[in-house]
């Protein structure tokens, strides 16, 4: 079935070709799948994961630590485009932290019995010999561990979590947490020199039981410590002594979206939020940053610039969440603390002091200028691994380095990475679309349709799935401009409200101003399969439900594109429906003009195993029907991810119920090297396909709404489709 591969211009070659531009940015250029760091004999399948991590003072080697295996992670980056395996190191409990010193790591372990009885140590590990040299009792549960400046000591947040299946998670729950101040003598920890460091009754909140967090220490020797469940911040001098303490305070949110209700609508306000800070890093000797994710009663959804004696001197508000919902990177799922800010970096390239704030939620890395600590100015958004937990700039070889805590091969999705980023003169490659500069703020997600307009070159719509389900919409999209623009939005609507029990994965201009839409159905949740026509306002005018013949056969699987033909809606059906022979789907046709059904037979690609092949976009061009075909792989378990296209004048209906005629296929462009030049995981769902008035072909896929994914939206031109 499969005849030949047509030519395509690439707009990724066209992109290589051009010149570079002045000013140094950051692009995403290789990722390590943790994975790749088991020994052979191991069970590859065991959770691992990637969570805070630091680089050797050359910058050559990444160490991150894994608290599912009880391991830390190393990987070499002598070459940051391409990322080698080291192996994994026991290190005999849960890692939290670890930073090289000298040419040894030291790392914190956890290896608590209970919340009540929490115990832990540092350990030193000898990279060469891959071997735990040294430990030593901390006599509590490390979180967070930084170095001096000049490798003297160690700082350690001994955090001693509460239990928060405990009186709902309520403060205080004793024992109380602490710092640990170790000197580090001759290259190895003087564990006889340990200091311990008491935060008792300093906080507001539960000053009995402290909870610090994360720890980060300056060029004078000074550590900060954040508070976070206290919300609470303190400055300790060289010494060991506290010189400044203070509440992390609250702030007053405008313009976000505050309910979890399958709608993304920026117009709420949360008054009186603790910060309840995270992680914290130094800037210069008068100033330091918090990510303030919040873990108790708080989250502030950003970031603050302080003055060690507590003034606050920048404070972002919702600005930097409003830049996430703009890329479709908002977690509708997670509303109370939103974007969920966790992780900051402060690093100078080329005299410039730069900042990074990682969105564990939304998954993406912000990068600021931070030349005036008053006046962050964003500069980047990065796309990162799925919860990026912790940040590493290394400026002397221009690189950047996210560990990416989630696994999720046990659903069969992605697993856990670390990816790196490189500084160089260029232009960004991520995003790829927008809607930033809208107003009102459009949020988006989940985009799962693309159609063109016929008369304007780069004019297209797209719809988003079920994954807002009270807020079906129809977007404008200008591609025109790099990245792509969201205009506008369409709600569609039935009796004057949201139109509910949708799915929108299909979507065609009607010729009269408004829309054919393809929802697919879920019997389940009562969401039928079925057609349905807009008007210019978004109204439902007319809907189309499945014949008898068809709605005896339905599976979950079903409408996954819709394409206008005269007056004839093709329709392709995403999998095997219960009366199809095994590897052929249907491509249904609807008459218009005389309200009946028929349908042809399109041979599907042979899965892999463990894998399935389906459908996800139809459209018609010219003399041919254009086909995405995809299975539903990721990561490096994706093989087909492909275009193809029929002959229009073979595709003939036969009555539903008589033998289907089986159409032929050619291959046009295959989308799985565009997706691996992302230099990311290759993600999952082309689900949008469209060719434009100058007959450039569109893709787009869909981020599932940043639910068990990165939310990486690519949109991107396959070049003139011939």
């Amino acid at each position: 079935m499969l005849s030949k591969t047509l030519g395509l211009t690439s707009v990724l070659a066209i992109a290589a070709a051009a010149p570079a531009l002045a000013e140094p940015v950051f692009n995403r250029v290789a990722s390590f799948a943790t994975p790749g760091n088991m020994a052979e004999g191991e069970d590859p399948a065991r959770e691992t994961s990637a969570e805070i991590i630091s680089a050797s003072e050359d910058g050559m080697v990444l160490v991150y630590t894994d608290s599912p295996l009880g391991v830390v992670g190393l990987v070499d980056v002598t070459d940051p485009k391409a990322p080698k395996p080291m192996g994994n190191i026991d290190v005999g409990g849960e890692p939290t932290t670890a930073v090289f010193v000298g040419g040894m790591i030291l790392a914190g372990v956890n290896t608590s019995e209970s919340f009540t009885a929490p115990s832990g140590k540092v350990v030193t590990v000898d990279p060469a010999t891959k071997a735990v040299v040294a430990e030593c009792d901390i006599g509590g549960q490390p979180d967070s561990v930084a170095k001096a400046k000049d490798g003297s000591f160690l700082a350690i947040a001994v955090e001693n979590e509460r239990d928060e299946e405990v009186n709902d998670g309520a403060i205080p729950q004793m024992p109380a947490g602490y710092v640990v101040k170790l000197p580090i003598k001759d290259g190895a920890v003087d564990c006889g020199g340990l200091q311990k460091i008491e935060l008792l009754g300093l906080a507001a909140v539960a000053g009995d039981d402290p909870e610090p967090e994360y720890v980060d220490v300056n060029e004078a020797g000074e550590i900060v410590v954040t508070l976070q469940e206290n919300n609470h911040i303190a400055v300790i001098g060289a010494d060991g002594a506290i010189t400044s303490h203070f509440s992390a305070g609250a702030v007053d949110l405008e313009g976000i979206d505050t309910k979890k209700d399958g709608r993304l609508d920026f117009t709420g306000k949360m008054e009186g939020v603790l910060r309840e800070p995270d992680a914290v890093k130094w800037i210069d000797a008068d100033h330091f940053v918090t990510a303030n994710e919040g873990d108790y009663k708080g989250g502030s959804r950003g970031f603050t610039v302080w003055k060690k004696d507590g003034t606050v001197v920048y404070d972002s508000g919702a600005s930097l969440e409003r830049e996430v919902a703009a890329l479709g990177h908002y977690p509708d799922f997670r509303n109370k603390k939103g974007a969920e800010f966790e992780s900051v970096e402060v690093a100078t390239f080329d005299g410039v002091r730069h900042l990074f704030v990682a969105s564990e939620r939304g998954s993406l890395v912000a990068v600021y200028d931070l030349t005036d600590p008053a006046n962050p100015v964003l500069k980047q958004m990065l796309p990162s691994g799925i919860s990026p937990e912790g940040l590493i700039a290394i400026p002397s070889r221009n690189l950047l380095a996210t560990a990416n805590e989630v696994d999720l091969r046990a659903d069969g999705l992605a697993p856990a990475h670390v990816m790196v980023y490189e500084r160089a003169e260029g232009t960004a490659a991520y995003p790829t679309i927008t809607s930033a500069g809208s107003d009102p703020l459009i949020g988006w997600v989940a985009l799962s349709a693309l159609t063109a307009d016929p008369a304007t070159a780069g004019k297209l719509y797209a719809a988003n799935d079920s994954v807002l389900s009270g807020a079906p919409t129809i977007y404008t999209v200008d591609a025109t401009q790099t990245p792509a623009k969201i205009t506008s939005a369409l709600t569609v609507t039935r009796g004057g409200n949201p139109a509910q029990l949708m799915d929108i994965e299909g979507l065609a201009l009607d010729g009269e101003g408004g829309f054919w839409i393809a929802t697919e159905g879920r019997s389940d949740r009562m969401i039928p399969h079925g057609l349905v026509q807009v008007n210019d306002k978004g109204e439902i005018v007319k809907e189309v439900g499945l014949p008898p013949e068809l709605a005896a056969n339905e599976v979950r699987f079903g409408f996954e594109g819709v394409t206008k033909v005269g007056d004839m809606l093709w329709v392709a059906v995403q999998r095997e429906w219960k009366d199809d022979p095994k590897g052929m789907v249907k491509l249904l046709a609807y008459d218009l003009k005389e309200g009946t059904w028929g349908a042809v037979h399109y041979p599907l690609e042979a899965p892999a195993d463990g894998a399935w092949m389906g459908l996800s976009e139809i459209t018609a061009q010219g003399d041919w029907v254009y086909i995405v075909e995809r299975d539903n792989q990721i990561a490096d378990k994706a093989v087909v991810k492909r275009l193809y296209r029929v002959k229009a004048a073979d595709m003939t209906p036969a009555k539903l119920g008589e033998t289907l005629p089986v159409v032929a296929k050619e291959l046009v462009h295959d989308f799985l090297p565009d997706l691996k030049a992302k230099n990311g995981y290759v993600v999952d769902k082309i689900e949008g396909f469209t060719i434009d008035a100058a007959g450039t072909g569109w893709a787009v896929t869909d981020n599932d709404g940043v639910d068990d994914s990165s939310g990486e939206t690519y949109f991107w031109s396959i070049g003139t489709v011939n």
